[in-house]
């Protein structure tokens, strides 16, 4: 059993037996010297997320969740399929667990791979990624002071706002978490 202390943002717990990431939390006072953690939590297993409040007598389990690294071989219709680098095995996951991490995936990346109960169940890529501008309209020379943003496709399909100076074929770095612009590499 874990403490009231290990309900904090990016923390791992167990509910009715399902591994839960805490992706939000705040600390709340109450009467009478009482505290709650109201969470937000994500289920790791599907990807939704749910709301929560602990209140300071709960007891929360943390979930056992192993990490391997891993190989992004390919996308098909069964989802993304990636190789576990430790063992060799090939394992397959939808992309509705893997979310927003599908834009960020081409082959032969490395990823680290989330293992729950010996059976992989989600990915973490790196914080930040490079990746090629394939569409964007184009800027205007006068206007790289304003710090205007425009849309630009990038490689995996994915579209961020950008300064006015990228153009098309350029490669930029992107933060994972954010999908916003770095930096032009």
């Amino acid at each position: 059993m874990a403490s009231m202390e290990d309900v904090k943002i990016w923390k791992k717990l167990l509910i009715d037996g399902i591994p839960y990431e805490v992706i939000k939390s705040e600390h709340l006072k109450v009467a009478m010297w009482k505290w709650m953690e109201k969470t937000i939590l994500k289920n790791l297993l599907n990807g939704t997320t749910m709301q929560k409040t602990f209140r300071e007598v709960d007891k929360v389990e943390s979930a056992e969740i192993t990490y391997a690294n891993a190989e992004f071989l390919y996308k098909d219709d069964e989802g993304c399929n990636f190789m576990n680098m430790d063992n060799y095995e090939q394992f397959n996951l939808w992309d509705e667990v893997i979310q927003d991490n599908k834009y960020f995936l081409s082959e032969w990346d490395k990823v680290i791979v989330q293992i729950f109960n010996e059976r992989p169940i989600n990915i973490q890529v790196e914080p930040s990624i490079v990746l090629e501008v394939i569409d964007t309209p184009p800027g205007e020379k006068w206007d790289t002071a304003t710090g205007w943003k425009k849309p630009a496709t990038l490689s995996s399909w994915l579209v961020v706002p950008v300064p006015l100076f990228v153009k098309i074929w350029d490669k930029i770095k992107i933060d994972t978490r954010t999908r916003e612009y770095l930096s032009r590499v």
